[in-house]
């Protein structure tokens, strides 16, 4: 679970009905099974920009990690034991489990993959209100816990995407992704010790409707500004900045926007700009 911010005015649509995100956690999903759904055991194998992960992988990681919310959903005095094992082998448990389910036969995978969202967002549905849940890190709130999955589910689509060659439309599901974007800032300078800014940023966004999402006092200094989807490629370092039409404007901002990360765990090494060596 990523740092809140304080709350402030903006146009965006609430995301704390844990239930309108769930929805839009199927939509998402939906979304990117529409691009796995037909593929050909070569296609499975296709590399994706994620260094060593092919299509496979990536779905794979979802179907782990889904499994893994259920249990803390479900089980929660069990995955202690989850946990225990991440601090075991921190650099490479993540890896491990997409490596166990890309090993599978594609249609066994994506099989497992289906299962496990349709059970994790049943078992979220059916969540008392206010329930809390463990995970590698603080406790998620049944929203919490829905949204990171949705951002993971758009980052790693994206990923198939981007292997597969396919353009997706944005759609008005990234407020979720934008949403942890910004509330990450604290966390993504301290992830690199760095020294969190003492004042709040202001974040303007271009809606893939046209609306304008705002976050931050509006008389801020410290300001970022551009497409939504761009920022929700940058905080998901789907993309590198020097690709992306954001302006950032005074020093800490400029900062922010280079190391922007809307992930917990360690910083992570980003995508290199289009071009370079």
């Amino acid at each position: 679970m990523l740092p809140d911010t304080k709350p402030c005015p903006r146009r965006e649509r609430s995301v704390s009905d844990a239930g309108a995100v769930l929805d839009d956690l199927v939509g998402e999903s939906a979304e990117l099974d529409l691009l796995v759904a037909e593929l050909g055991r070569d296609e499975w194998a296709v590399a994706t920009p994620a260094p060593r992960w092919t299509v496979a992988h990536q779905i794979a990681h979802l179907a782990w990690t889904d499994r893994a919310a259920h249990l803390a959903v479900t089980a929660p005095d069990s995955f202690g034991a989850e946990v225990e094992k991440a601090l075991a082998a921190p650099a490479t448990f993540v890896d491990e489990g997409a490596e166990e389910g890309a090993a599978l036969d594609p249609a066994v995978l994506l099989a497992r993959w289906r299962d496990g969202r349709e059970r994790l967002q049943e078992a979220l549905r059916a969540a008392p209100s206010g329930a809390r849940f463990p995970w590698y890190g603080p406790p998620m709130s049944t929203a919490s816990m829905a949204t990171g999955r949705l951002m993971e589910t758009w980052a790693h689509g994206q990923d198939v995407a981007d292997a597969l060659g396919v353009r997706r439309r944005p759609t008005a599901r990234l407020r979720h992704v934008a949403r942890i974007g910004v509330r990450a800032r604290d966390f993504a300078f301290g992830a690199r010790g760095l020294d969190v800014p003492g004042e709040e940023f202001r974040v303007e966004l271009t809606a893939p409707g046209g609306e304008l999402w705002e976050y931050g006092p509006a008389d801020a200094v410290q300001r970022v500004t551009g497409p939504a989807l761009d920022f929700c490629l940058l905080v998901t370092q789907r993309a590198h900045r020097d690709d992306l039409a954001l302006c950032a404007t005074g020093a800490d901002a400029d900062r922010w926007v280079g190391i922007a990360q809307a992930f917990a765990g360690p910083p992570g090494a980003g995508r290199p700009a289009k071009g370079s060596a």
